[in-house]
């Protein structure tokens, strides 16, 4: 594709008189017309089944009429948008678009196939896009006698409403045409990222450790799917993560999980697990089939109880930011606390009890080295105004009048006791200080920036915040120790430490 050609298209695209061409009228072939359409583009709407072009077509009309009906668009521009997409019956009738985005079946063959009958039909200035959400691009373009103009632009559903495109690179991708679709996502109201073409590309290779962690912990028998979810609720997250995997389909979720360690060599970080492998295996599917972790919907945990007992004297142990986290929200409760800033451990003293943030390490290892019986671990209090239960572990010594104390503190705190078995890492530290290394080594290998990370989670998953903003508030020294003792516990791969967050203990950004 020549440069001159590529302006010309940038031109046209950018003043919305660009046809833009969509092969596959699903749920996310629907959106993306959509979407084009309310930006101004004729789109032709083409799907191999029989009638369901013009059944997406009708799902869109009905999606604007619920806009018309909330005063959230006129009519006359719902008549306008509606007026620009057309069904298409073959692919011929696609000769003329600027752009087409394919949203066909996710696997490679198909697509690859479909790729190089668009190479092969379409004007030498037109771009190809696929919506792929974690097939190789580069795979994607072998065969095209043009793979220069292949780009990846995956939408996150629903369209409509998600922000986030990740603009993904193939080897043989040219700058000037991701450049293009960055500049065009921008246009069409959504937040581009760049990404490079590997497994997962940004989104669905840092989130991974959201799902695997809570699985792992599920299958020690740490908790209960509701206490887990409970856990990374608090720490601000929209939904937790089992009934996120009911919701999403353990079906897909496992099979993105599978598609992702196969495509990184048996990478021990992707390995799938066992325990969504006998959901799938047993049909238990999740939300569309009625059940999965959870019959149904899950639901809400009933509202903490006020305190207003008298607690015994309390101390904030150690120095960090969410040691200030922990003492500020205190004191915003009412507590008299002191500090013990130089406590070689960080945490809370309640009475004999220790309550460490943990680190990683067990309860009862932390209790056996300390010779201090009367010890429990805390999980990372990411979000103390949001959460209303926070995971605890203790030692086998501490014993029943140790959890009804700390049960009664963390009802002042306005807290529930969520009680783990004595895993390594709990619940929000282990799966928050994954994504962190998850997303550094993204960073490290030229998926993405730190700033594309960060958005792509965020506006991708809604996370409450990017694995670098969490990395800004922890530190990368508490994250690498929380990494290195999910290590010592585990002696896996799994949790070696990115080569970035080593390189910011030595020399802080």
């Amino acid at each position: 594709m020549s440069e001159n050609a590529m302006k010309q298209w940038r031109v046209a695209g950018e003043a919305a008189q660009a046809t833009v061409g969509v092969i596959g009228a699903g749920v996310m072939g629907a959106g993306i017309a959509q979407v084009a359409a309310q930006a101004g583009h004729a789109v032709k709407l083409l799907d191999v089944r029989e009638g369901a072009a013009a059944a997406a077509i009708a799902s869109i009309a009905k999606a604007l009429d619920g806009l018309v009906a909330k005063g959230r668009m006129e009519a006359a521009e719902r008549d306008a948008v509606l007026a620009r997409i057309s069904p298409a019956a073959a692919t011929a009738e696609l000769a003329d678009v600027a752009l087409v985005i394919e949203v066909i079946i996710e696997k490679l063959e198909p697509k690859q196939a479909l790729l190089r009958e668009l190479d092969a039909l379409l004007p030498a200035d037109a771009i190809i896009a696929s919506n792929t959400s974690s097939i190789s691009i580069t795979a994607l373009a072998n065969g095209m006698t043009n793979p220069q103009r292949l780009v990846g632009m995956h939408f996150f559903n629903p369209v409509p409403l998600m922000k986030l495109v990740e603009v993904v690179w193939g080897a043989e991708t040219e700058a000037s045409v991701a450049d293009a679709i960055h500049a065009l996502s921008k246009r069409w109201g959504k937040t581009p990222v760049h990404a490079k073409s590997t497994p997962g590309f940004i989104v669905n290779r840092i989130a991974r450790p959201y799902y695997a962690e809570t699985l792992a912990v599920l299958q020690e028998q740490g908790a209960e799917p509701a206490v887990l979810d409970r856990a990374l609720r608090g720490a601000g997250f929209r939904m937790g993560p089992c009934e996120l995997m009911d919701l999403i389909g353990h079906d897909t979720n496992y099979l993105v999980t599978q598609s992702v360690f196969d495509a990184n060599f048996g990478d021990k970080r992707y390995v799938p697990s066992l325990v969504q492998k006998a959901l799938v295996d047993g049909g238990r599917l999740g939300r569309k089939v009625g059940k999965g972790f959870y019959v149904g919907t899950p639901t809400a945990a009933a509202p903490v109880p006020a305190f207003d007992g008298e607690l015994p004297a309390l101390s904030v142990c150690g120095r960090s930011a969410l040691v200030e986290r922990l003492a500020d929200w205190m004191t915003q409760k009412g507590l008299s606390i002191t500090r013990g800033e130089s406590a070689d451990w960080s945490g809370l003293q309640i009475g004999d009890l220790q309550v460490h943030l943990t680190s990683g390490r067990c309860a009862a290892q932390l209790a056996h080295e300390r010779n201090h019986p009367q010890l429990a671990v805390m999980d990372w209090p990411l979000a103390p105004d949001r959460a209303d239960g926070l995971a605890v572990a203790f030692a086998p010594q501490a014993g029943e009048a140790a959890r009804q104390l700390l049960a009664q503190l963390w009802h002042a705190l306005g807290w529930e006791l969520l009680l783990l078995r004595d895993v390594p890492g709990l619940a929000v530290a282990r799966t928050v200080a994954m994504l962190v290394n998850e997303g550094a080594d993204a960073v490290w290998q030229g998926v993405c920036d730190e700033q594309g990370a960060d958005l792509a989670m965020k506006l991708g998953v809604n996370y409450p915040a990017g694995p670098f903003e969490w990395l800004d508030l922890l530190g990368a020294p508490r994250v690498s120790e929380l990494l290195e003792g999910l290590f010592e516990a585990y002696r896996s791969e799994r949790y070696r430490i990115s080569p970035l967050l080593r390189q910011r203990c030595w020399a802080p950004a």
